[in-house]
């Protein structure tokens, strides 16, 4: 048998360690490829739409690549320091260092090589089914599959050299001890974990602040303490694992009730040892986890977008003529003509807004200085509301009462506003918003007024608009209409044209549009982040099997039942597999409750999903290992 030979069966019989590494590599290559598949695609650099998913696509690949080199360089030295008894059998029977080296060096490049066939071979078979989930989501022409030579070339490449470099890096970390030591690896006994108070507390103080900067952040202190509420959770997170937890578990020693209780001395004293010797692989599965639940749990709340395009934009089509041009009137009847042609039923509605002049009275100078501001009355306000299918529950303004037309974004910390109208020096104090939104935000310069029907009639405008407002249920159906009208379905009064006019639907599309490219994006990538994580986990399972065997072994002279041990077991790889989980689920809620401060909608329904999914994932993942675990195990302890 030649050397490479025996390194080749070297890694076959090491199969069962090496087997969540090697898919995990595998399905890195595989989405990498898939990447470059819709990169280099001929068909998909058409169009701004295809063009931004090509720039998404090519920041994953960097991503994804940075990972995997640090995912790869983890586990190939985590399984270089679990190997040193086979060293050191390896070595008392003639290998010198320079051999084992080599070994080591063959053994990676092996199992990177097969990673990067697996991973292309998959990618090719489910290439065309990628092509067709991705082209529905980025909103194009259905891609056929077309293998790219420079996708091909690029993967191999990319990952020969990843993989040559790491291989090439941890042959400096094979270190050659004395036999005895490297036969006695797994078998000395394990020193007491210690543990601080001062930094498990540390540990507390700096998940509990950063928790609570979360969940009190607002729209305009969010971007102030992102970066101190991520390093502050990172360090928390760090110590929680190498300090607290270890702390909690002593704390349960201490308890009598608890630590005697059937089986719980076996698994609470073995829980101590494995917390500690886990906590760098547990610190690194909750910040992986998170990285993955929040990329996808945020994207996955574009669906509110759905939501705040109707609360935002009430109208489906929103028309504001500035004079009284005729050329308003065939605008009108071509939007009216389009919507026919869509066999869309609508409502419409004409509402006079003047424009009059005003002081602004707060105590604050204002970042925008405002002198002017659109006026409708309550029953324009009323007919509008209901129309757009809101309930108004207001009462009737009289007299000189008023309200504040905002869009929904601005409601947020609002206070009171004071304004005077200048015609017969009306001041209108203590102004509150009106509680629905009637014109989208762009057409009314960020504010407006609700007076009541009487005082409306009194004023004497600078000017007098006209707005047309049609309203239907089927949103997404009017994307794209009145396109040579509107640009991007926005249009604004400029030097030749005088109207400004919105169309929802376009808004809508051009943001779904975005949000799944981005969701699709980060799909896949969160989806590398969670095999990965569960790779770590399957790995540091079975390191530890031949030191449970032993355990086991021991516990099991002295009367430990079958069930006992199933019960032993299920409870410490249910606590392995989700503590970081759920750790991880909590730093994603927080992180879910600072993202609400965007959305004027809830997305408690979209993040209840994605992390239900990937909790259910998880589980069914924790089945299968744990079914193989408990096999393996009673086979080593015949």
């Amino acid at each position: 048998m030649s050397f490479r030979q025996f390194v080749f069966r070297n890694v076959i019989r090491n199969k069962r360690t090496y087997s969540a590494y090697f898919l995990s590599s595998s399905f890195s290559v595989l989405i990498f490829f898939v990447y470059a598949l819709f990169i280099f695609h001929p068909d998909i650099k058409k169009g701004v739409t295809a063009a931004t998913a090509v720039q998404l696509m090519t920041a994953a690949e960097v991503i994804m690549y940075v990972f995997s080199f640090l995912f790869v360089f983890y586990s190939v030295s985590t399984f270089l320091k679990t190997r040193k008894r086979e060293f050191g059998i390896l070595i008392m029977h003639g290998m010198t260092r320079g051999q084992l080296v080599r070994m080591v060096f063959l053994e990676n490049m092996i199992i990177g090589i097969g990673a990067i066939i697996l991973g292309i071979m998959m990618g090719i078979i489910t290439g065309k089914l990628f092509l067709m989930i991705g082209s529905n989501m980025l909103g194009i022409k259905s891609l056929p599959f077309y293998l790219s030579p420079k996708a091909l070339c690029l993967t191999i490449i990319a990952f020969f050299v990843l993989f040559f470099c790491i291989s090439l890096f941890t042959t400096v970390l094979v270190q050659v001890n004395k036999l005895i030591d490297l036969f006695q690896s797994g078998e000395k006994p394990k020193k007491a974990p210690k543990v601080s108070i001062i930094l498990s507390l540390l540990s507390a103080i700096l998940l509990f602040v950063s928790y609570y900067l979360a969940a009190t952040t607002t729209l305009k202190t969010i971007l102030f303490r992102i970066l101190p509420v991520i390093g502050m959770t990172i360090v928390g997170t760090y110590f929680f694992y190498t300090q607290l937890s270890v702390f909690i578990i002593k704390l349960l020693q201490k308890n009598r009730l608890i630590f005697w209780k059937k089986t719980n001395i076996v698994t609470i004293s073995s829980l101590a040892y494995r917390l500690k010797d886990n906590a760098n692989m547990f610190f690194m599965v909750t910040i992986v986890s998170t990285v993955a639940f929040c990329a996808i749990g945020t994207l996955a709340s574009s669906n509110a977008v759905n939501r705040e395009i109707k609360t935002d934009y009430p109208a489906t089509v929103s028309y504001i003529a500035q004079d009284h041009n005729p050329i308003h009137e065939q605008h009108l009847r071509e939007i009216k003509e389009e919507f026919n042609k869509r066999n869309l039923s609508y409502k419409s509605t004409n509402v006079a807004i003047k424009v009059v002049k005003v002081h602004d009275n707060s105590q604050e100078k204002p970042k925008l200085q405002i002198d002017q501001m659109p006026v409708i009355s309550f029953s324009s306000y009323k007919k509008m509301s209901k129309l757009a299918g809101f309930d108004v529950d207001e009462k009737a303004l009289v007299g000189n009462e008023a309200r504040l037309m905002l869009a929904s974004h601005l409601k947020i910390d609002l206070k009171p506003q004071s304004y005077t109208i200048q015609q017969g020096n009306i001041t209108l104090d203590h102004l509150q918003s009106t509680k629905n939104i009637v014109f989208p935000y762009e057409m009314i310069l960020s504010e407006g007024l609700v007076v009541s029907d009487e005082l409306f009639r009194k004023l004497k405008p600078v000017k007098t608009e006209m707005y047309t407002g049609f309203y239907t249920k089927s949103l997404p159906e009017t994307a794209g209409m009145a396109s040579n009208l509107v640009e991007k379905g926005m249009a604004f009064p400029n030097e030749k044209n005088t109207y400004s006019m919105i169309v929802s639907g376009t808004l809508y599309a051009n943001q779904m549009s975005m949000y799944k490219m981005m969701l699709f994006v980060a799909l896949l990538v969160g989806l590398v982040f969670f095999v990965a994580a569960g790779s770590f986990l399957y790995f540091r399972l079975y390191s530890d099997l031949e030191y449970d065997t032993r355990q086991y072994l021991t516990i099991k002279k002295i009367g430990l039942t079958d069930r006992e041990l199933n019960s032993i077991v299920t409870r410490q790889m249910a606590l392995l597999f989700f503590v970081p989980i759920v750790v991880a689920f909590v730093h994603s809620i927080f992180a879910f409750i600072a993202l609400q401060t965007f959305y004027t909608v809830s997305i408690v329904r979209e993040t209840v999903i994605v992390l239900a999914c990937f909790f259910i994932a998880q589980l069914l993942y924790f089945f299968i290992i744990r079914s193989r675990y408990l096999r393996n195990l009673k086979k080593s302890l015949i």
